[in-house]
């Protein structure tokens, strides 16, 4: 396989050289999510490189070697954050952790977290532009979708390509687990819960074929169904919601007060924490059980203890033990994963970075006086919520990693397009 992963990152790259930046960054976006993720890697020393590595390498290249996009690139806290915590986590793994495999690790996620994220800080500089990339993301998202159903419902994966499959899951008596191209049903469908939430901002800003892309916006909807996962149903049902919440957005701050207000009803009235309800949206309730308990030995039953400010690295916690009697522990929160790895000193930048591509998001929002405008960042912000959400289940590894980081690009490229457009105004006006 590792000829075939050289054959398409060659044409993957030259793509990338010959077509518009925005299109290269689509063609990245597309190999992602159509090579099977940890299959046929090229390795160079200690390091494996995927296609979708490759292809990022070649397109920052490209990048840093046009002086127009080094020189108008403007740095912000956001962009200082993510470095932030890639150093933060070398810190703290260097206590825990051998040098060379830390290296090799943080290596790795910083090809597919991080790259990713300032390609889309480098590239997209207006609204055309992000639109053009979500449009490739639907039709790419959308035609994979087809081949998830299809394994849904006959439970033969048509894209397994040389991999060694274990028998899909059946749930709900009829449905088989799909998987298609990534590493598990969950991933897969994490990452099209996330890209059927920000595609949605397509559906009022899309003027040429809507109706097309309505048609791919339904099938992501039914490819994240197509996993059976709790995860992707509890970022479905986290970006649902606060779409729906879109006509009544002026209620924001009422709206917070009143799920901080039934949670607290929850803990004091229910002989249940209001976090154990979370079992309600799920296909199997004694994961919830697993994922309630997590969290209670983590946090109030000694989970941590001695560990708090570097973490475990990546030495099993040892919670099993007081979970399930088990001897590994199921890392099932990806908070707690950061968490338990990194301690503190990891924890709370990845929780910065967050705040902060919240913030530059609503500043965008607010910024926006069309209505079409504001529907397409209130899309993203649905995604992000919806994920934000879904990471108290399950942990991110792969593409829906990169496509996260990707979102936090897509935070801050908003207000600079409302930036951009609010001067065009003016000098029409002038």
């Amino acid at each position: 396989m590792e000829a075939i992963t050289l054959i398409i990152a060659a044409a993957g790259c030259l793509l990338v050289f010959f077509l518009r930046p925005v299109y290269g960054l689509a063609v990245y976006v597309i190999v992602s999510m159509w090579y099977p993720y940890c299959v046929g890697k090229v390795s160079v020393g200690t390091i494996d490189f995927s296609v979708g590595r490759i292809v990022i390498i070649a397109l920052f290249t490209r990048l840093l070697s046009d002086a127009n996009f080094v020189n108008r690139f403007k740095i912000v806290w956001l962009d200082r954050l993510v470095v932030i915590l890639f150093a933060a986590e070398i810190v703290a793994g260097f206590t825990t952790i051998p040098a060379m495999k830390l290296i090799e690790y943080r290596s790795g996620d910083f090809f597919d977290m991080a790259l990713p994220y300032f390609a889309v800080r480098l590239i997209i500089t207006s609204k055309q532009q992000y639109i053009a990339l979500l449009k490739a993301i639907a039709w790419s998202a959308g035609i994979l979708a087809v081949f998830a159903c299809y394994e849904l419902l006959t439970g033969h994966n048509l894209l397994a390509l040389g991999r060694n499959l274990t028998v899909p899951e059946i749930r709900l008596n009829l449905f088989h687990r799909a998987q298609t191209t990534f590493r598990h049903p969950i991933y897969w469908g994490v990452f099209s819960a996330m890209t059927w939430a920000v595609c949605m901002g397509l559906v009022k800003s899309v003027n040429k074929n809507a109706f097309v892309y309505k048609i791919l916006i339904g099938l992501m909807f039914l490819g994240a169904f197509s996993s059976m996962s709790s995860g992707a149903l509890l970022v479905m049902v986290g970006a649902i919601g606060f779409i729906a919440f879109y006509r009544c957005r002026h209620y924001w701050k009422q709206a917070i007060i009143a799920i901080i207000l039934m949670c607290a009803m929850v803990e004091v009235i229910s002989n249940r924490s209001f976090y154990r309800i979370i079992d309600r949206f799920t296909f199997n309730a004694q994961t919830a059980w697993y994922r309630a308990r997590l969290f209670e030995v983590a946090f109030f039953e000694g989970g941590m203890s001695g560990h708090w400010l570097c973490g475990y690295g990546f030495d099993e916690p040892g919670w099993g033990e007081k979970i399930d009697t088990m001897a590994n522990t199921d890392m099932v929160n990806h908070y707690l994963l950061q968490l338990s790895r990194y301690g503190l000193i990891g924890f709370i930048p990845f929780c910065a970075v967050i705040i902060a591509a919240i913030k530059k998001l609503f500043e965008g929002f607010w910024l926006m006086k069309s209505n079409k405008d504001q529907w397409l960042i209130w899309c993203i912000a649905g995604g992000l919520f919806g994920v934000l959400l879904a990471i108290n289940s399950v942990s991110l590894f792969g593409q829906p990693m990169t496509m996260l980081f990707m979102m936090f690009g897509f935070c801050v490229t908003v207000p600079e397009i409302a930036r951009n457009n609010a001067y065009l105004i003016k000098d029409t006006r002038k």
